[in-house]
């Protein structure tokens, strides 16, 4: 097996995360750009919740990063044309450069047999933008029921699983 293929973005210009479709369908996009070259990785709901605590908890260390971002300007650039999907996700910081990293690789499958790795280096406001718009994507999908921790479709009835031994309809 050969070594995987790395594409490397380093000191970004543009790095989103956005969703495509209707709540309970969306599909999870990381994206970022350097000069004319754009990157964009299909991601899980919960690979963008988690970079969003772990981006906050890293930033919280320094405690310079007080300032609300602009979101403004963060939203994917089309057309949206995936390079692969993500199976792990891990994220670093570079003390000398003071940068932090998204490293991202993608999903084994089986019958393939070069996988694809992306780095994506940018700077802590940047990264501090990216965790509040993470954020508020994966907030912004479908309400949760608060006894089964299950998304509540909208439109539909929810029959919890959880309801004391009954169950327990909910309407959004």
């Amino acid at each position: 097996m050969s070594p995987p293929e790395l594409i490397e973005l380093r000191d970004v210009d543009f790095i989103t995360i956005d969703t495509i479709g209707p709540p309970g369908q969306r599909t999870f996009y990381l994206q970022a750009a350097q000069a004319n070259r754009i990157v964009t990785l299909i991601i899980e709901k919960e690979h963008a919740a988690a970079l969003s605590i772990a981006i906050s908890g890293l930033l919280g260390r320094f405690g310079d990063m007080e300032e609300e971002p602009d979101l403004a300007g963060m939203d994917l650039i089309h057309p949206v044309e995936p390079l692969f999907r993500v199976g792990q996700l891990g994220l670093g910081y570079d003390q000398v450069r003071d940068m932090l990293v998204i490293m991202a690789e993608e999903v084994e499958t089986e019958g393939r047999r070069r996988r694809i790795k992306a780095h994506i280096w940018a700077d802590r406001a940047q990264m501090s933008a990216l965790a509040r718009k993470s954020a508020a994507v994966v907030a912004s999908g479908r309400p949760i029921c608060p006894l089964c921790n299950e998304p509540i479709d909208p439109g539909t009835k929810h029959v919890c699983t959880r309801g004391n031994g009954r169950k327990r309809i909910y309407e959004v």
